[in-house]
Parts: C-alpha cells; structure tokens; sequence
C-alpha cells in the first residue's frame, strides 16, 4: 500500500513537473519568437494589395528614369547576363535587363539568379502592372505576393521618391523585350522563411529627400546606389553593424568559381581613404582606377562613373563626412579571419 501511494505521488509530481514545462513553453516560445526572428517567418511577408494606378510616359520621365536605372540604382549591374569567360565578367551589350545566374553563392546556399526585368511577357515583367513592378521595387513583394530576396535592394529604394518611380517604370517599360529565362532564386530554408520579415509595405506618398545641402543630397544617392549595403558589414543575423558603417569587410562572389572580393574601407581612418579628396575620388570612380590600381570589377563603377559631377560631388561630402574607423582590408593579401567584422579577408587578423 505503501509503495502505491509513493508511486501515486511521483505521478502527480511528475504531471505537475510536465504542466509548470508545458506553461513555461507556452510563455517563453512565443517571446523568444518575438524577439528573435519575430513571426514574420510564420505568417508569411507584410503586404499590401496593387493598385490600377498607372504612369505616364513623358520625355522627362524616361530620361530621369534611364539615369536613374543606369547611373544610380545600378539595376543592370545585377540584372544584366554578362560574359563569363571575359577577365571582368562585364555585362553583355544588347542583354541589359535580361536577368542573369551568377552560379552558387555560399552565403545563399544556391544559386543567386536575377530575374528578367524587360518588357518581355513571358520571361520579363511584360505582363506587370505599374503597381506590381512599384511594390517589388520599393516594398520586396513580387506579382505573386512572394518575398524577393533582399540582394534586392528594396530597403534603400524605399527611400526613391513617387516621381523617381514612376520615372523607372516608365524607362523599364521602353526597354526591347528579350527571351531569357535565367531561373528563379531559391534561397534553402530557413533563409527562405527568414527574409520574409525584410518586405515593408508603402501606404503614403514619397515625396523627394532633403536635397539643401550636398551632404543630404549625397546621403540619398549613396542610399540608392546601396554603397552602405556593400561597404558596411553585417552581423549573424543579417544587420548592418553600425560601428563599422562604411569600413568595408563584406565578402563578394562576381561569378561562381571566381575568386571571392571583400569591399574597402571608405572612411577617412589611415586604415580607408584618408588621403582621398573630391578630384581623387571624381576620378577614381570615372576611370576604374586609383593611380596604378585597379578597381575590382565587383565595385560598379562602370555604372555610378556616369553620374553627373554635382552628384559625385555630393556622394564625396556624403562619405568624407562619415566616422573615421580603423578596419584594416586588403584584397591583395591571403584573407584572414577577421575579429571585429567576422568575415575573412585579408590583414583580417590585424584587426583587434
């Protein structure tokens, strides 16, 4: 009888034990969920319905939006099939717009594959509504409601005015339609729930950004030409790590196979650019070239060396101003693990 109620109570032990766990559970998966991944990567991306709004193409408009898209946004940089047995992988003339499969990319897990933004109606977005193309460009959603990737840099193009919009889609639309299908990115899981927190939805007007002084209008272009999503490091989780803004370190693939590129440090820290001024840096992105090196085919400045000398200048007040960081990066050396960004490149291991 004894050993009955002995047993009897390690039962009710033991089911209170599993209730306090169970509880427990209830409480702290959900805050760890919140607090951590948050629960985008259950309910699937922030999304707003497309509207029937359409814009008008106007000579202005298709001359902004040809600057834009070649100049500033850099979006054939990406988008473009490129010649894969040429030294410099450059963009293939007459296939701009064509969307392109770089081949595998370590940090995806897969291929990195752009899609085909030509007016062609069964490879391109020939089919898109303006609304459809307005929400993938600024807000991540493509015309299925699906997350894209954030290699697209929907998170700086949010800061794209409604006019500059308009203006791309307009220029995007007078592109000649090319029959490419280049395939569709398909990030592993988790990463393909996990960028589902990235899309954010656009309900307001954009209107232009402070353009009074050359630092604030440098501030918006280097924002659309994404120059902090290359040269500022992130961390485990994908953010940016302030404390390293513009010092460079973030590891590039041009093309699978090729040997992989870490980004400069920009600030004027002896360990960036210190010795730039405006005329050095004007000409260093005109030319591809600082004194007798040159620049990596990765840094597109084959595109940003058609912006105009105002806007140069501006984006040199913009990054000249920036926080001096000491984050020493050098391509020509063996890459090293590095301490304060996490990235391997080389003289990594002098940074403590």
């Amino acid at each position: 009888m004894a050993h009955f109620l002995e047993r009897h109570q390690l039962m009710k032990l033991l089911k209170k034990i599993v209730l306090i766990v169970v509880a427990a559970l209830i409480v702290l998966v959900p805050l760890a969920i919140t607090f951590t991944v948050g629960w985008r990567p259950f309910l699937g991306p922030r999304s707003r319905p497309v509207t029937d709004r359409k814009f008008e193409a106007t000579a202005a408009r298709l001359e902004r939006g040809k600057y834009v898209v070649n100049s500033v946004a850099l979006c054939f940089e990406c988008h473009s099939e490129r010649d894969r047995n040429a030294p410099d992988v450059p963009i293939l003339p007459g296939r701009e717009g064509s969307g392109f499969n770089f081949g595998m990319d370590p940090d995806i897990g897969n291929d990195f594959i752009t899609r085909n933004i030509t007016p062609d109606k069964e490879t391109g977005i020939g089919n898109w509504t303006d609304d459809e193309i307005a929400r993938a460009i600024r807000e991540g959603i493509d015309r299925e409601g699906n997350t894209l990737f954030p290699a697209m840099p929907y998170d700086d193009f949010r800061a794209m005015s409604d006019e500059d919009l308009a203006s791309v889609i307009v220029y995007l639309r007078s592109l000649p339609p090319i029959h490419n299908n280049p395939g569709k990115l398909r990030a592993p899981f988790p990463i393909n729930r996990l960028v589902m927190s990235a899309p954010e939805p656009i309900t307001s007007p954009v209107n232009d950004s402070d353009m009074s002084t050359p630092q604030a209008r440098g501030a918006h272009i280097v924002r659309l030409a994404h120059c902090a999503a290359c040269h500022t490091p992130r961390d485990s989780r994908g953010q940016p790590m302030e404390n390293l803004a513009f010092a460079g370190g973030s590891t590039f693939f041009v093309i699978s196979g090729a040997k992989p590129v870490n980004s400069l440090n920009l600030t004027p820290d002896p360990s960036g650019i210190p010795y730039y001024n405006e005329a050095i840096f004007i000409q260093t992105i005109r030319t591809g070239q600082i004194g007798a090196r040159h620049l990596n085919p990765v840094m597109p400045w084959k595109s940003l060396r058609n912006m105009t000398d105002d806007d140069l200048k501006s984006v040199w007040a913009f990054i000249s101003s920036r926080k001096p960081v000491k984050h020493l990066v050098d391509n020509t050396v063996e890459p090293t693990m590095c301490p304060l960004c996490g990235n391997k490149h080389g003289l990594g291991e002098k940074n403590k």
